[in-house]
């Protein structure tokens, strides 16, 4: 039988599970994001001046066109890394932290993208490049139980910064990922149940209404969330023109798989009130959370630079942590015995070399 109408009953069995679930006593409050404990180990702060991106061009651009182009880049400080999907913003740099950032931030990051889409082509269309958190390197994927949550500070410049395009222009998103069965052809034989694990990127993003598209009279912009049940981008927040600034943001994930969005205007930490939705984006359950990342967006002409948004103490936080703050434990007590050993290497060699001389 067709694949397709396969697909198509998984999801509908699917959706019956967790409408079932989220109409049940077992449905999970919303948790505000930045609940239980702060994960230093992931995420950044940007005061380091020093801050820096090995690029490692081209980039990756394997949804695209199937190109994986190793290595990737990755940070200096070893908390951002190249996705394998597609490049990274082609603009990263620690800036001093424009006006009404959080209290103590003197450095943030400014990103922005030119040549998204496939590299050495232009696909004279919006497409996106990505900064993705180091997580899963750094320590692991987190379990629903666990109960995870991402905030970030995003800046949003004044209306004449942003490039000139209506349409999406940054995402704050989480990488999560479920287990789904399907049936799939087999041949002469019929078809057989395929058990997979399947990712998936609920996220937050900000869209740019231009003034000079005939149908907007002025310059605005709004938060859509991805996604309903149906993986559908739905619009929840205005935001005016009076509004362009901080804004914080913010996703958490409870144990029954659900992703629950938060977000406010300014630094300010998040609180119940700053709810916008919870959803089972594609009428997914997730099972694991395995990162955060940030998304620029720009038009794949080789001239539009996307809009310059500036991000700040994007962090991890979870609220049962005990198995996560022994990993983080066990890694910085790895790497500070690693580190005492190069230096004693270090020494070691500095004496010979020093003793080699004396007997000259």
């Amino acid at each position: 039988m067709n694949h397709s109408f396969y697909r198509f009953a998984s999801y509908l069995v699917a959706s019956a599970v967790v409408l079932t679930l989220s109409h049940s006593a077992d449905a999970a409050r919303p948790v505000v994001p930045g609940t239980g404990t702060h994960i230093e180990y992931v995420g950044d702060d940007f005061e380091d001046t020093s801050w820096d991106f090995k690029h490692n061009f081209p980039k990756s651009s394997r949804e695209q066109d199937s190109r994986l182009r190793s290595p990737t880049g990755r940070s200096l400080n070893d908390r951002w890394i190249e996705g394998p999907e597609r490049g990274q913003p082609d603009q990263m740099q620690v800036v001093p932290t424009p006006a009404g950032g959080l209290a103590g931030s003197n450095y943030s990051l400014l990103m922005r993208t030119l040549n998204s889409g496939i590299p050495g082509r232009h696909m004279y269309d919006t497409q996106q490049d990505d900064l993705i958190a180091n997580c899963i390197s750094r320590v692991g994927t987190i379990s629903p139980s666990e109960i995870p949550s991402v905030v970030a500070r995003v800046y949003l410049p004044s209306a004449d910064e942003w490039e000139n395009r209506s349409g999406p222009h940054f995402g704050f998103r989480i990488s999560a990922s479920t287990v789904t069965t399907e049936q799939v052809s087999a041949g002469f034989f019929g078809s057989r149940s395929e058990t997979k694990a399947e990712p998936y990127w609920p996220g937050l993003w900000i869209h740019f209404r231009s003034k000079n598209d005939r149908k907007n009279e002025a310059d605005s912009a709004f938060i859509t969330v991805r996604g309903n049940r149906r993986g559908q981008d739905v619009r929840y927040k205005e935001i005016a023109l009076e509004e362009f600034g901080w804004w914080t943001l913010g996703m958490s994930m409870t144990g029954d798989g659900q992703i629950h969005y938060y977000a406010k205007p300014g630094v300010q930490n998040l609180t119940a009130a700053d709810h916008l939705t919870s959803q089972f984006p594609y009428s997914y359950s997730a099972q694991r959370f395995r990162t955060f990342f940030f998304d620029a967006c720009n038009r794949d002409d080789g001239k539009s630079w996307s809009t310059p948004f500036v991000i700040d103490d994007p962090q991890l936080f979870v609220v049962n942590d005990s198995r996560i703050t022994s990993v983080v434990n066990r890694k910085i007590q790895r790497e500070a015995k690693r580190k005492a050993q190069q230096q004693a290497k270090k020494k070691r060699a500095k004496v010979a070399s020093r003793n080699k001389r004396s007997r000259r």
